[in-house]
């Protein structure tokens, strides 16, 4: 089997392509510093020869609806065109839990997912959505961004994030099956709510911005329910702990059924 994983010197995309070899996986890592670039189609039908299965965990840089769409729309189309082309037989692509519900709340960068995936949907190609929960590695940008005169207002709700090295065995869990022409759903084995899980993690790396949970709060823009961040109760769930991972454990687990 030959995989070709798009973004694949991301955060997820290296950890990806690393668990795949070390499964004896043939793997093109496909990326701008590799020469691939699917947004403008660059080296894709070279980096796409012979695969059988390409992933997608590519990223937009820009979280406003308009740019990150354009870069959606662009660049799943080339993968979708390319690889009818090339014989790829599995699109595999990663997205977020709750998308559906965050491109309602209006939320622009999740609007330009959720098309990315009506996209992929759509094309009739064989394909399956691998919806994850929010990394641990992405609390900071989280933060970060809620960050208003040095006081961090977060959206009042629940979340239940996993590991980068979770979720790239997710992927790479779903790309080694067959096409289920639909959506699997991935998520951490803690529920926290998201103003208690920012506060431990600023506290851990000696952070004292005060922390709020705000009912008006809203999540990349877009206006939450409580528990719109959480995957279904059927979702798979890996078992690395936040507070393992916090203290530099970080092992790939198994995932299980909820």
């Amino acid at each position: 089997m030959k995989i070709t994983v798009i973004g694949g010197t991301g955060l997820i995309g290296s950890r990806l392509v690393a668990q795949l070899r070390a499964g004896g996986i043939e793997v093109v890592a496909a990326a701008r510093a590799t020469g691939v670039n699917s947004y403008t189609g660059e080296g894709l039908e070279e980096a796409l020869e012979g695969a059988d299965v390409v992933v997608d965990v590519s990223n937009s840089s820009y979280t406003d609806e308009a740019a990150a769409r354009e870069f959606f729309h662009a660049s799943t189309l080339n993968l979708l065109t390319y690889g009818a082309a090339a014989g790829v037989g599995h699109h595999v692509a990663l997205s977020v839990v709750g998308t559906d519900r965050l491109a309602r709340a209006e939320g622009g960068y999740f609007q330009a997912k959720a098309a990315q995936e009506r996209l992929i949907a759509d094309s009739r190609r064989p394909y399956s959505l691998v919806h994850a929960t929010q990394f641990f590695e992405f609390i900071r940008s989280i933060t970060d961004n809620a960050t208003r005169g040095g006081i961090i207002r977060l959206a009042d709700t629940r979340i239940q994030p996993m590991a980068a090295d979770d979720v790239a065995a997710a992927v790479a869990e779903v790309a080694l099956g067959g096409p289920v022409n639909g959506m699997v759903e991935y998520g951490g084995p803690e529920i926290f709510d998201l103003a208690d899980l920012a506060r431990r993690e600023l506290r851990f790396r000696h952070d004292e911005r005060e922390v709020v949970a705000d009912a008006l709060g809203t999540y990349f823009g877009a206006s939450l329910g409580p528990d719109d961040l959480l995957p279904d109760a059927d979702a798979r769930l890996a078992s690395t702990r936040f507070h393992d991972w916090q203290i530099g454990s970080n092992t790939i687990s198994p995932l299980s059924s909820s």
